[in-house]
C-alpha cells in the first residue's frame, strides 16, 4: 500500500458492467425480490477465488419460448418436466491456447478424443450426451455412480494416452452434480446443471470435482479416495455448495500410473504465488484478517514490474487445503511459493512466513514476527521487501517508496476496511453492499485520510449502479465518481483508486479520460491481473481490439484460473477484430461455464450470423429471452460505451444477417 493507503480493496469486484434495463416506473415497487438477481454484465469482474469475486444469487430460468412473431408464449402453454439426474460437465484445459498454437492439429486431436473416447463411453455407462460446445460437453447419467465411473475412466485413459505430436496433452476438467433438472426438449436446465458447471470450473486440470449429493451416493460404492474441499460459494446459487475432489492418487491407482496435472510453462523471470495465510487464531471469524494480510502482500508485490505475481483469484483456490508446494508451483507456473500463518490475540499478532523453492520444495527464507497489532503494516512491508531481496529483483525508481508506505495510523480503521471488503466480495446483493458501505463509512470516520474506505465505497456505489438497485442509479454513478476522485486526491499513487475512477468515467462515456486513468493505474501496478483485464475490456470499447487481446492474455498468464467473464472479454475483442470463429470459441466456452448468460449468447448469435450459421443464431436468440425476459437491444445500445459507432453496427449487422431480431 501507498501513502496512507494499503489496497484492502484490491480484490473487490469492479462493477464496470451493463446496468440491466429499468422496468416501467409503475413496476418499481418490489422489483428486486430477495435474493437479488443481477443481470449478466460486461465489466470487470474480479475474479472468483471464492466467489467473493462476483458471485450473484440465482437468476430464475424462464421457460417461455418465442412464437413465430418473436413474442413470448405464456408459461401455461408449457408442461414443465422435471427429473433427478446426475449431470456431468467437462471441458478441455488450455484449449484456447492450443488453438492459437496450432488450430488444425488441435481440432484433429479433439475430434479423435471425442470420437474414440468421450462420446462412446457416455453410452457405455448408460448416459446421454445433452450438448457439446466446441471444447466442452454436458452429459446426464442415470446414477451418480455411473457418472463418476465414467469420469474416472476417461481421465485415466487420457492420462495413459500418447500426449500428441506436440507433447502437449489434452486434459479435462470434470464437474459432477446430482440434482433436479428441468427438461426442455433434448436440453436440460436448472440448478442441477448450473451447479455442475460451476464446480467443473474449480476442478484441477486432469481432475474431477463432485458435489456433496454425488459424494453421498458414491463414497461407499467406489474404491476411490476423496478430498473435502469445503464449502464453495457457487455463482447464481443462494447457498454454498460443499465440494469434493477425487484424490489424484485414486486416479493413479485406477490407471496404474500417476496422472500429472497440466504444467504451465515456468516463467523465465522471477515469479511467485502467495498462498492464503492460515488463520491460527482459533476463530473462523478472523479469516478476514489473515486473508487481508495475504491480499495486501499480493497487491504490493504486483507493483514490482520485474516480478510475476499470480493473482489472488488463482492462489486462493488453495485456501484451506493441505497442498504440495511443488505441485502448486507446477500448476501455476511459478518458481517460488510464499506460505504463512497469522495469529491475532488482543493487541498482539504473530505472523510467520516461508518462501519456498517450487522446484525442490526447500525453504529459501523464513521468518516469524511477534509484534503489537499496530505493527501489522510494518510486518507486511518487511515480508514484501524480504521476498524482493531473496529473489534478487531490481526495483525501478519509485517502486521501493511505494512498497514501504503506511496506510493508516488507526488499526481499527484498517480492520473495519477489511471487514467492508469481505462483505462486498461475499455476494452481489443489496444487503451485502449495504453492510459493506456501513463498514467503509465507519473506517472513514475513524481516519478521514485513509484512502481504502473511499475506494471501497466507490466500488460499492458502482455495484449499485450496474445492478440498478436504487431508484436513481445515475446518482450512484455520480457518487462513485466523486468518491474515487477523492481517493486519488488522498493518494495519487493508489492503483485501485485510479481503477475505480476509470470505470466510473467509462460509464460516463468519458472514454479517453477513462483509458488515461487506467493507464496510470497499470503503470503503478504492472502485474495486477484485474487491472490488465479491466484495461483489455476498456480497449475493446476504445476500438482497439488488438491491444485488448494483448492485455487480456497477459492478465490470464497472471491468473491461470481466471474468471469466466474474461472469456467474454476475449470473445468480444476477437469479434471486433472480425475473427468470428475465434470469438465463437471463447463465447461458447463462456456459455458452458455460465449457462445463464444473456450477454455472451447475444454476441455468439451475432457471430453466427456473420458466419452464415443462421439456425444456430436463432436458437441462441430464443435462449436469450429464457435467461433474461427483459433483454432489450435498445437498452444495450443506450448504455454500451462504444467510442466508434461502427462497433455497435457490427454487432447489430450479425443479428440482421440471421434475420434477427424477429
Amino acid at each position: 500500500m501507498r501513502s496512507r493507503s494499503r489496497d484492502v480493496t484490491s480484490s473487490l469486484p469492479c462493477p464496470c458492467e451493463i446496468p440491466p434495463p429499468r422496468p416501467h416506473r409503475r413496476h418499481r415497487r418490489g422489483r428486486f425480490p430477495a435474493p437479488a438477481r443481477p443481470r449478466d454484465r460486461t465489466g470487470i469482474i474480479a475474479p472468483p477465488a471464492r466467489s467473493a469475486n462476483g458471485l450473484c444469487p440465482e437468476r430464475p430460468i424462464i421457460l417461455d419460448r418465442l412464437d413465430s412473431h418473436g413474442k413470448a408464449r405464456p408459461v401455461s402453454q408449457h408442461r414443465v418436466q422435471r427429473r433427478l439426474a446426475a449431470i456431468l460437465v467437462a471441458d478441455i484445459v488450455g484449449y484456447s491456447r492450443m488453438m492459437r498454437a496450432d488450430e488444425a492439429a488441435t481440432l484433429s486431436r479433439l475430434k479423435r478424443l471425442r470420437g474414440d473416447l468421450l462420446d462412446p463411453r457416455i453410452t457405455e455407462y448408460g448416459g446421454r450426451l445433452v450438448k457439446s460446445t466446441g471444447d466442452g460437453l454436458l452429459a446426464e447419467f442415470p446414477s451418480a455412480v455411473d457418472a463418476v465411473q465414467y469420469a474416472v475412466d476417461v481421465q485415466d485413459a487420457i492420462a495413459a494416452a500418447d500426449p500428441g505430436s506436440d507433447g502437449d496433452p489434452m486434459r479435462l476438467r470434470i464437474g459432477i452434480n446430482l440434482g433436479d433438472v428441468v427438461v426442455e426438449g433434448d436440453d436440460l436446465l436448472g440448478d442441477g446443471v448450473n451447479v455442475a458447471a460451476r464446480i467443473e470450473s474449480i476442478a484441477r486440470p486432469g481432475g474431477i470435482c463432485i458435489s456433496a449429493s454425488v459424494y453421498d451416493q458414491v463414497r461407499h460404492k467406489l474404491d476411490l479416495d476423496f478430498e473435502d474441499r469445503g464449502l464453495r460459494e457457487v455463482k447464481n446459487i443462494a447457498e454454498p455448495v460443499r465440494t469434493y475432489a477425487v484424490n489424484p492418487k485414486s486416479l493413479a491407482r485406477n490407471a496404474g500410473a500417476a496422472a500429472d496435472d497440466e504444467r504451465l510453462v515456468i516463467a523465465d523471470a522471477p515469479s511467485i504465488a502467495v498462498l492464503p495465510f492460515d488463520n491460527m487464531s482459533g476463530d473462523a471469524e478472523q479469516d478476514y484478517f489473515s486473508d487481508g494480510i495475504t491480499e495486501d502482500i499480493i497487491t504490493d508485490l504486483s507493483k514490482v514490474s520485474r516480478l510475476m505475481v499470480i493473482a489472488r483469484n488463482s492462489s486462493f483456490t488453495y485456501k484451506g487445503r493441505a497442498v504440495d508446494v511443488k505441485q502448486v508451483a507446477r500448476e501455476l507456473g511459478v518458481r517460488h511459493v510464499l506460505e504463512g500463518s497469522v495469529r491475532k490475540a488482543g493487541n498482539r499478532v504473530r505472523v510467520t512466513a516461508q518462501l519456498i523453492d517450487g522446484a525442490t520444495g526447500g525453504h529459501v527464507w523464513a521468518e516469524r514476527y511477534d509484534r503489537v497489532l499496530e505493527d501489522i503494516f510494518a510486518i507486511q512491508d518487511e515480508i514484501t521487501l524480504a521476498i524482493v531481496d531473496e529473489l534478487k529483483v531490481r526495483l525501478d525508481l519509485g517502486e521501493k517508496d511505494r512498497l514501504g508506505t503506511k496506510p493508516s495510523a488507526n488499526v481499527e480503521a484498517y480492520d473495519m476496511a477489511l471487514h467492508g471488503r469481505e462483505k462486498l466480495m461475499a455476494s452481489v446483493s443489496p444487503a451485502s453492499k449495504d453492510e459493506a458501505i456501513a463498514m467503509f463509512e465507519r473506517a472513514r470516520a475513524l481516519d478521514p485520510d485513509f484512502v481504502a474506505p473511499y475506494v471501497g465505497l466507490a466500488f460499492a456505489h458502482l455495484m449499485s449502479y450496474t445492478n440498478a438497485w436504487p431508484p436513481d442509479p445515475d446518482a450512484s454513478l455520480d457518487h462513485a465518481l466523486d468518491l474515487a476522485h477523492k481517493a486519488i486526491d488522498l493518494d495519487a499513487n493508489d492503483p485501485l483508486a485510479s481503477r475505480a475512477y476509470a470505470v466510473a468515467l467509462l460509464w460516463k462515456r468519458r472514454l479517453d479520460e477513462a483509458c488515461g486513468e487506467l493507464g496510470r493505474a497499470t503503470a503503478l501496478a504492472p502485474n495486477d491481473s484485474e487491472l490488465l483485464a479491466t484495461r483489455g475490456n476498456m480497449l475493446v470499447y476504445m476500438h482497439e481490439p488488438d491491444a485488448a487481446v494483448e492485455s487480456l492474455e497477459k492478465a490470464i498468464r497472471l491468473d491461470p484460473l481466471y474468471p469466466d467473464m474474461w472469456l467474454h472479454f476475449l470473445g468480444h475483442a476477437y469479434f471486433m477484430k472480425g475473427d468470428y470463429e475465434t470469438a465463437a470459441r471463447y463465447l461458447r466456452e463462456r456459455i458452458l461455464r455460465q449457462p445463464d448468460t444473456d450477454l455472451s449468447r447475444t454476441m455468439l448469435a451475432s457471430a453466427y450470423g456473420h458466419l452464415g450459421r443462421v439456425d444456430e443464431a436463432r436458437r441462441l436468440w430464443n435462449e436469450v429471452f429464457e435467461v433474461n425476459p427483459h433483454y432489450s437491444l435498445e437498452q444495450k445500445e443506450r448504455v454500451l460505451p462504444y467510442k466508434d459507432p461502427s462497433d455497435w453496427n457490427r454487432f447489430v449487422d450479425g443479428l440482421k444477417k440471421a434475420g434477427l431480431p424477429r
